[in-house]
């Protein structure tokens, strides 16, 4: 009989902290790990000195703090080599653009690389840094050589940073990054109760151009459709995600297709079918432009302002939800409104023939369009539900267990789509 998973507690977490200004927030994540029932020893560079002390570090794991490659005491208690297998998991955070490039290239002049380059256990990073240094070729390389050899990575988010920044390389928020933790440890789980089922999820705006520089577009992130992406992967969906143009990193274990106009988005969603579920949470430009210019056009003085002629773009949500052989057997839209949400969207929901619609006011007072934050109404053929306002990955996940539960034996008549 093959044994199931681990326990988590009892574990052992070694957590190497570096030295960025994120380092702050590896306070709170132990205390999340250790509220989990884990152990956490702790490895602190000499940068990562100059944001966390010793002290505030050995008080919360109550385990004494590891900083010298070549101090006798601690060779004689613990040399590195048994110190670098002493946990079950060995976790850099915030994992610096230094430490990454130091991993790569297999350097060992520290306590922390030396550990990383001994050690014969898995290991995670939580990648924090500026948004051009993760952008930068060397770093984007250094992840991939990391990837390669089986490094898990959380993060980074997208968000505003010490520097004053925004783009990619937040640091993943503590709550994400234990719950990584926790997954890691528990090891391979069940299969989740979408395996089998393909879903195809769409997300962001479309840009619709006018002329070479410049296009119609809206203001939305695609945060939500990554988020429902990555949830749906999560309950073991293999994901199919068209994106429009956002400044999101892929999410992992999800197929991502990039594409700008609505017209390109509704052939990558034709190339996608057969699926069984189809999420539409793009927010897709209802028009173009007819007759797109090949140059700029120009201003001219004195001279009226060119005229556009809009035609409409073809609808990818009534297209998915026609029934047919290709339909998915589970086709939920989203209807971001301004007023009478709910009236709207129970509408469009009939208008379109989908069978779910997920309803938000988009108002800019609200917040949401662009946010991190979501409040819905789910529209079905059973009524209107109301969810209170939440994260957009807490949306994501609610929405992912709604449907896993519609594929559940006792209220699924769907198919599995190959």
């Amino acid at each position: 009989m093959q044994a199931g998973p681990a326990p988590i507690g009892g574990r052992t977490v070694l957590l190497i902290v570096c030295g960025g200004i994120a380092a702050y927030k590896t306070l709170e994540l132990i205390r999340l790990l250790m509220g989990a029932g884990l152990r956490v020893r702790t490895v602190l560079t000499a940068a990562g000195r100059q944001f966390v002390t010793p002290l505030s570090l050995q008080a919360l794991t109550g385990e004494k703090v590891y900083e010298d490659l070549f101090s006798l005491t601690d060779e004689n208690e613990m040399g590195h080599i048994a110190l670098s297998r002493s946990g079950d998991l060995l976790v850099v955070c915030p994992a610096t653009a230094d430490i990454m490039a130091r991993m790569a290239a297999g350097l060992a002049d520290d306590l922390a690389s030396t550990l990383l380059l001994a050690t014969d256990k898995p290991v995670l990073i939580a990648p924090a840094m500026n948004v051009r240094m993760w952008e930068h070729p060397a770093t984007q390389a250094n992840l991939a050589t990391l990837r390669a050899r089986g490094v898990a990575v959380v993060g980074p988010e997208i968000g505003l940073m010490a520097c004053n920044e925004t783009g990619p390389g937040r640091l993943a928020e503590p709550p994400a990054i234990a719950q990584a933790i926790l997954r890691h440890l528990a090891g391979p789980a069940a299969p989740g109760p979408l395996a089998g089922r393909h879903a195809l999820v769409t997300a962001g705006p479309t840009h619709e151009p006018i002329d070479p520089v410049r296009y119609l577009a809206n203001r939305s992130s695609g945060r939500q459709g990554y988020d429902i992406a990555t949830a749906l992967a999560a309950l073991g969906a293999r994901v199919t995600l068209v994106s429009g143009p956002v400044d999101l990193p892929a999410p992992a274990g999800v197929t991502l297709h990039r594409v700008e106009t609505a017209r390109q988005m509704l052939a990558a969603c034709r190339d996608a079918l057969p699926c069984d579920i189809a999420v539409c949470a793009a927010a897709v430009a209802d028009w173009h432009v007819a007759g797109e210019a090949t140059g700029k056009i120009k201003k001219t003085a004195g001279a009226p302002p060119p005229v556009l002629t809009l035609v409409p773009n073809p609808d990818i949500l009534a297209e998915l939800s026609t029934p047919g052989a290709s339909r998915p057997a589970l086709v939920i839209g989203f209807a971001a409104e301004t007023d009478t949400v709910a009236q709207h969207a129970t509408a469009k929901r009939q208008r379109k023939g989908c069978d779910w619609i997920v309803a938000n006011d988009v108002r800019p007072e609200t917040g949401i369009m662009g946010g991190t934050e979501n409040e819905i109404t789910l529209i079905t053929s059973d009524g209107a539900e109301h969810w209170p306002r939440m994260t957009k990955q807490a949306v994501a996940t609610h929405l992912a267990d709604r449907i896993a539960a519609f594929f559940t034996p006792a209220s699924s008549s769907g198919r599995s789509a190959s």
